[in-house]
């Protein structure tokens, strides 16, 4: 049976990436300022909701650290990991101090300001040492470091308090004068559009106790009850959200969750939901479609409440609530968390199903595969293969995965005459002509090189499109759109419905050729400084992928090969591709930017005997990496190496004392 996807269907599979990978990109940096600070917004929210006076247990002395706790600690955090994220320390300290600019004077929290001043004065601070690092005379670097930091953050932290705190603080003056125009008007639902996102900026109480309280207050005393009181203080938006990001949310988020829940449901404290929207923008229209649908509910069955409720906890708006309108109010809350919960689910379960490898989702048969497997590709154009003479593989930061398939990739094509390099996909040439990419890079490697044509993959190890390639160059044929579904690909396509069988056939016929056209070759040596019995950890019980990284990342401390903060940027390089390299095996490793935190260059080897769910995939050895020069590149060839070798592989996955895997890690002799 032939069947072909409509083009509308093609052009879909086209179209998106682009923006979705700007989203992704600009969402997984605001997460990597919010997400290592989740610990600290739950501390605040627990103290706010046992010890102010409408708390639960009140205690004057202890409210004392509420308001400098959101006013400067927050903040102060959000801008310092935001300062780190883009320039290390350095970055960290002035990305502080001119957070420090936004905070003082300022009448609202600085949340906003902070996540402006933290990144962008790092980012300054980073040019500025470009700028000057080749000009320092010997013995003054110290000297010049300190200064240079000290004297941009004094004028960054200026430019923060004249400039971009003003702009902010009006920011909010306008959304709290259009939340009042709303409700001068009658347009109570449509106060949603205004009041949930000014929630989010921390403006809750501003608007709440500023606004629609005193207003409120009127209405209840001619009424008896009134909803105003409900249209900020709902905790149903925020209780729908928080239950859509524990069902659908990524697996590294999804463990703050229930705590989170209790927090904001029982304890009140809405402003704990408010990271989880920061670190995905698009989630706003979950909480403003939520509470607009709970205050038109209301609206019509006559819920309010006698005063305002807080903290806006459930427990909270069943205590202030008149005989008889119970049924009206739960009403109310129920409808707001339904409603945000099934925005943000469909968002949330739509962002991840456009990031599942096409081996993973559902097809009609294996030309309906083989033709979404083309349409990945059919954005750049076709290449002959007797006209290749470089091949490019990109991976995020250029730092591991590309590494390891450029070695196997060199090894396959050099007896064709083509050269392998591996880049960062946002540093490939201009002049390049085809380009090996994870899938879920393609659009960027596109839009960095359009002339070039990208083959997508979609696991670093035994993937269909080497072998395709490899074909398509030996035997001079087109490398392009077509380049998986031509007659002699024809295995290759039915791989995609049968990925773990059709991929390791694949790698294996490519395995058996070049061993059966070349003779044995030495292995690239593993320097033997580099793995120790130290970070060698057999037999480890199943954990979840999130306890594996954190280990990987403790292993590289144990050893003195990175600090405590390498670790969070390996977190950060699994939310932007997956480090999962195939035949059972992963290679995690942070970001480029955190070379910094590196001090030496190390392996992990990290053994678990039945296996880890790795997005879907099942990992049974994590080799973690750290290095901050270019030794990792010989390294990881000399891995690529054992890892291809299906005898090797399986011996490391089984292996059952550290000896035996430093036996097999070692270069074998040549012929």
């Amino acid at each position: 049976m032939s069947f072909a996807l409509p083009d509308a269907r093609v052009n879909k599979n086209l179209e998106g990436h682009g923006f979705r990978a700007t989203v992704q990109k600009f969402g997984g940096f605001l997460a990597g300022m919010i997400m290592p600070n989740i610990g600290a917004f739950i501390a605040w929210g627990l103290l706010t909701a046992f010890v102010i006076p409408t708390g639960w247990t009140p205690n004057a002395d202890l409210a004392k650290m509420v308001d400098p706790i959101i006013t400067y600690l927050l903040p102060l955090l959000i801008g310092y990991t935001g300062g780190r994220t883009v320039h290390g320390q350095r970055g960290a300290v002035i990305g502080a101090i001119a957070t420090m600019g936004v905070i003082v004077g300022s009448s609202v929290p600085m949340f906003l300001g902070a996540m402006i001043m933290g990144p962008l004065s790092a980012w300054i601070l980073k040019q500025l040492d470009k700028l000057i690092q080749d000009r320092i005379p010997s013995g003054f670097e110290m000297l010049v470091d300190n200064f240079s930091l000290g004297i941009l953050g004094m004028l960054l932290a200026i430019v923060g308090r004249l400039l971009i705190e003003p702009v902010v603080t009006t920011l909010v003056g306008w959304m709290a004068a259009g939340v009042a125009v709303l409700v001068a008007n009658h347009l109570l639902p449509l106060a949603s559009i205004l009041v949930e996102p000014a929630k989010v900026l921390f403006l809750n109480n501003a608007v709440n106790h500023g606004i629609l309280t005193p207003l409120g207050i009127e209405q209840a005393k001619s009424a008896g009850s009134s909803i105003l009181f409900m249209v900020e203080s709902n905790p149903g938006p925020g209780f729908g959200l928080l239950l859509a990001y524990w069902i659908a949310g990524p697996k590294l988020i999804r463990g703050s969750v229930p705590g989170a829940i209790i927090i904001h449901l029982f304890g009140g404290i809405h402003e704990i939901f408010f990271p989880y929207v920061l670190m995905k923008p698009k989630l706003i229209a979950a909480t403003i479609l939520g509470g607009m649908s709970g205050v038109f509910v209301g609206s019509l069955l006559g819920a309010g409440l006698v005063a305002p409720a807080s903290p806006g906890s459930i427990l909270a708006w069943m205590a202030v609530t008149p005989r008889g309108n119970y049924p009206a109010n739960l009403a109310d809350f129920g409808v707001a968390t339904v409603v945000s919960f099934l925005v943000a689910f469909l968002l949330l379960k739509a962002e991840r199903q456009s990031d599942v490898p096409p081996e993973e989702a559902e097809v009609e048969s294996p030309e309906d595969a083989a033709v979404v497997a083309a349409a990945a590709t059919a954005a750049g154009p076709t290449i002959s293969g007797r006209d290749v003479r470089q091949v490019v593989i990109a991976c995020d930061a250029g730092m591991g995965s590309s590494v390891m398939v450029a070695s196997a990739m060199k090894k396959q094509l050099k007896p064709y005459g083509v050269d392998v390099i591996h880049t960062p996909v946002n540093e490939i040439p201009a002049d390049a002509t085809v380009v090996l990419t994870q899938e879920g890079l393609a659009e960027r490697a596109h839009r960095q090189v359009p002339t070039a044509a990208i083959v997508p993959f979609k696991v670093y190890m035994g993937d269909p499109a080497f072998a395709a390639v490899e074909r398509a160059i030996k035997a001079g044929a087109p490398i392009g759109p077509d380049l998986l579904t031509a007659p002699a690909t024809a295995s290759v396509a039915s791989a995609a419905v049968t990925p773990a069988v059709g991929a390791a056939a694949a790698g294996a016929a490519v395995a058996g050729a070049v061993t059966a056209t070349r003779p044995r070759r030495r292995r690239k040596q593993l320097p033997s400084d580099v793995l120790t019995a130290q970070a060698i950890r057999l037999g480890l019980p199943t954990r979840t992928k999130d306890e594996v990284i954190r280990l990987c990342g403790e292993t590289l401390v144990g050893v003195g090969a990175t600090d405590p903060a390498y670790t969070d940027a390996m977190f950060a390089r699994e939310l932007q591709v997956s480090t999962f390299m195939g035949n059972g095996f992963a290679i995690p490793h942070g970001t480029n930017e955190a070379r910094a935190h590196v001090r030496k260059t190390a392996l992990g080897f990290l053994q678990f005997p039945e296996g880890v769910d790795w997005d879907g995939h099942t990992v049974y050895v994590a080799i973690p990496i750290a290095s901050n020069t270019d030794e990792h590149v010989g390294i990881l060839g000399a891995l690529a190496g054992v890892l291809a070798d299906p005898a090797s592989a399986e011996k490391l996955r089984t292996a059952t004392s550290p000896d035996e895997v430093m036996e097999l890690l070692a270069p074998e002799e040549g012929e």
